[in-house]
């Protein structure tokens, strides 16, 4: 890797790494990390502070991460997936939030949307679908984890791209094996009230 595509990478994960929701919630005096999942992430910033800043803060994460893939597409398909896979890590670990930081969702779309627009919407219909019928965020992000490799390989994208997916799903779901644990207790917080 030469200098070029080190600076990329740690460019990417420089962008990635800007805390929207933490910022969003600043603005409206509130530290989001303090409410809700305290989770640093779209979901929670739906949640804390209302649809508006929620849809916001879900395009600026998946936008950081898309910018930071389409940085890397003039160095090929490889370095244009380790650029997104820098961002997302960057999101994760925001060195601005003592590493803490989303569970990686919203900059992963970012990622897929720029490299394989089809296999992002399919993946999004899949997640809208899961969270209707379930009214739990969790549920559609992992039902969109799972899709995102399996759909890479079937539609015959570049080897660079199925690694990519693979590796993004199983981080995604271990980022959520607090939310699995909720899930099989029974105690995951719906993002409405079911109604009987």
């Amino acid at each position: 890797m030469d200098w070029s595509s080190l600076g990329l990478i740690l460019l990417s994960f420089f962008l990635g790494s800007i805390p929207f929701a933490y910022l969003a919630g600043k603005a409206k005096g509130i530290d989001i990390r303090k409410h809700g999942s305290g989770n640093i992430g779209a979901t929670n910033a739906f949640r804390v502070l209302g649809a508006t800043m929620g849809a916001a803060v879900l395009l600026l994460d998946a936008g950081k991460a898309a910018l930071a893939t389409w940085l890397g597409q003039p160095y090929g398909g490889t370095m244009a997936v380790l650029a997104g896979l820098a961002a997302i890590l960057g999101h994760t670990f925001s060195p601005f939030m003592k590493f803490k930081g989303g569970k990686g969702v919203a900059s992963a779309a970012g990622v897929v949307l720029t490299i394989a627009p089809l296999i992002a919407l399919i993946c999004l219909a899949a997640f809208a679908l899961a969270v209707y019928l379930t009214s739990y965020v969790s549920v559609g992000s992992i039902l969109a984890a799972v899709l995102l490799p399996v759909l890479m390989y079937f539609l015959g994208k570049p080897v660079a791209y199925q690694v990519f997916a693979l590796a993004v799903s199983l981080f995604v779901i271990y980022r959520h094996r607090s939310n699995i644990k909720r899930l099989m207790e029974g105690t995951e917080n719906p993002i409405r009230r079911k109604t009987t």
